[in-house]
């Protein structure tokens, strides 16, 4: 992971972002598709191969694609394709634990070695609520002789399979805590494969069988899964690729793999427009309690590698982002997702009036004007877009990916 985090620190600045105001008012109204089908142009001139967008605004529901699908055939991506959606998996495994914390069949302030004993080696009690907003302290990947320490390591080891319980002992057994649970704030992909676990325990089902009965039917989520071991993206939006070696050679196709080790956590595929109905039926209410959804909404400040506040808050796998772009005080709800071949922001307004999930198919190598032209995909859906980038845009954009990120973007 050496070289990949040396890559990471040449493109990614630790600035502060300047903290916002406190509430969440309402977005502005929507400026229409122009500005999001301009910055998705963007981030493909800037060498994004394809970007496609699902929106929800006060002119309807529309999708937009910009770029290939295929370098090689040249294809359009497919606006209605597949894709791993990486971390925003985070928001739907948070969704199935409170509703078994509101069903009474655990409690967000339980130790969990009190329903997963002996699975964690430390003697320090970590809450079910510390694990779902990474205050846990526990380790962030797998150890480096098990994760990736180099880019072309990315290409080489997408056919490794581990256990869910093989990725938690392995991250765990020779690694003390960060810190004491529940006195700081680190991102932890650890913590949330350990929370997948515990809903096999408490449903006695595998989180997929879970997942679908209590989300993805109900919601008619149809392309939707979480994936355990299965390498194939099948009716994929598009290739993901990345520049894993030097030039001459192009890039490399990493839609083929293998995330077992980001079981729970970034293992889910999915299309744009079921991720907006998701979060469309989270925010309003249809997946939580009232009550369930404001103690998920409960934020603490996420805080970068150096412990300085990110620019952004997080509560029980959701996140309570700024948008820049739109001015002081313009907040959403939403998650992002980073894996190598796919970089995806779903974001929504509070009452999921306004919605959108974008995806773009290099990211861990992409170019940081592409990173940025992204994250203005994503902006642009709640406000019109200002005529130049801040640096406090520049800062989220490229901050948002090495934080909520899986793999080798980070270090542990």
């Amino acid at each position: 992971m050496r070289h990949a985090v040396r890559f990471a620190a040449t493109v990614i600045s630790c600035a502060v972002i300047a903290t916002v105001a406190p509430g969440i008012p309402s977005a502005a109204a929507p400026p229409g598709q122009a500005d999001v089908r301009a910055a998705m142009d963007q981030a493909v001139e800037t060498g994004t191969p394809g970007v496609i967008a699902a929106v929800v605004d006060h002119t309807g529901r529309w999708s937009a694609g910009s770029g290939v699908g295929d370098v090689h055939t040249g294809r359009e991506p497919r606006q209605r394709g597949r894709f791993r959606i990486a971390s925003v998996s985070k928001t739907f495994t948070a969704t199935l634990v409170l509703q078994l914390v509101q069903e009474g069949r655990i409690g967000l302030d339980d130790p969990v070695a009190g329903h997963l004993p002996g699975l964690l080696p430390y003697p320090e009690p970590i809450t079910v609520r510390q694990l779902l907003q990474h205050t846990s302290g526990l380790p962030r990947d797998l150890p480096p002789e098990l994760g990736w320490q180099s880019l072309p390591e990315v290409d080489t080891e997408r056919f490794v399979s581990l256990t869910p319980e093989q990725v938690v002992r392995s991250a765990t057994a020779d690694t003390p805590l960060r810190f004491e649970p529940g006195t700081s704030w680190a991102y932890s992909n650890i913590g949330y494969t350990v929370l997948a676990m515990l809903v096999e325990k408490i449903t006695k089902q595998p989180i997929e069988v879970a997942l679908a009965d209590r989300i993805l039917r109900p919601l008619r989520l149809f392309d939707t899964e979480l994936v355990r071991d299965q390498p194939l993206l099948t009716r994929a939006a598009g290739h993901g690729y990345e520049q894993l070696y030097q030039p001459p050679r192009g890039l490399t196709d990493v839609t083929v793999y293998n995330y077992s080790r980001y079981f729970g956590s970034g293992s889910m595929v999915s299309t744009t427009t079921d991720v907006n109905r998701f979060f469309r039926a989270l925010l309003r209410g249809r997946l939580l309690s009232a009550d369930t959804l404001a103690q998920m909404k409960q934020t603490v400040p996420a805080l970068d590698g150096n412990g300085e506040y990110a620019g952004f808050d997080y509560g029980l796998g959701l996140a309570r982002l700024p948008l820049p772009p739109c001015g002081e005080g313009t907040f959403v709800w939403g998650h992002d997702g980073s894996l190598p071949g796919f970089g995806t922001y779903s974001l929504h307004d509070e009452s999921a009036s306004t919605q959108i999930t974008t995806v773009g198919t290099r990211n861990i190598t992409a170019p940081i004007d592409s990173l940025v032209a992204r994250f203005q995909v994503a902006a642009a859906a709640f406000c019109e877009l200002e005529t130049t980038t801040t640096a406090r845009t520049t800062r989220l954009a490229t901050t948002l990916p090495r934080l909520l990120a899986l793999g080798p973007m980070n270090g542990r």
